[in-house]
């Protein structure tokens, strides 16, 4: 059993590359090897294939390490089944996890954030909080995208440190910042994610 996230970016052509595809491609690398387990193609889209206990958290890293830049949002599909042919190209391999990961991509319009799995009961219930999720993800600002992403990176991590990290001026600016990105309430999806999945299999 394997998760595929599909994604693309939003507005991708009103920033310059330049600017953003180095931290799209230090985010993927950190899963996996190119191009075996990931891939950038037609410009602004990508496919990583993880281990799915690990996807809802991956994706939302993937979501904050894009949206610290101003304009930018990624659309992410989360696929989970079984492989049956694995390419040299993420791309070129094939299998459950792959179409339900293109099916999902295909169903997102102003949704930005997607799962499909073999379980009906599963997709019904992670449809709902993903919904939810975007409520405040998709309004994340800059700030609030680094500082997701610096904490989710670093779980183990207090706001003080985390301030030092940043460069921030005080711990109470990223307590303050994280309440209002939804991080508490991100990080019981993840967990909640993590219990649900292990079920299945």
């Amino acid at each position: 059993m394997k998760a595929v996230i599909t994604g693309d970016i939003i507005n991708s052509r009103k920033v310059a590359s330049a600017l953003w595809m180095g931290d799209l491609k230090g985010i993927l690398s950190t899963y996996g090897n190119e191009p075996k387990d990931w891939e950038i193609y037609r410009g602004d889209s990508f496919q990583l294939l993880v281990d799915p206990i690990d996807a809802v958290e991956i994706a939302l890293l993937i979501k904050a390490t894009i949206k610290q830049h101003k304009k930018l949002d990624v659309r992410i599909a989360i696929g989970i089944g079984t492989v049956d042919y694995t390419a040299d190209k993420v791309t070129e391999s094939n299998g459950i996890a792959f179409l339900n990961s293109g099916e999902c991509f295909e169903r997102l319009k102003k949704q930005t954030f997607g799962i499909q799995s073999p379980w009906s009961e599963f997709n019904k219930n992670f449809t709902i909080i993903f919904q939810l999720i975007v409520l405040f993800a998709d309004n994340w600002t800059t700030t609030s995208a680094e500082i997701i992403k610096k904490a989710l990176e670093n779980p183990g991590v207090n706001q003080k440190e985390l301030a030092l990290a940043l460069n921030r001026k005080s711990q109470s600016s990223i307590s303050a910042s994280l309440k209002r990105a939804g991080y508490e309430e991100l990080k019981n999806v993840i967990e909640y994610y993590k219990q649900e999945i292990k079920k299945q299999w």
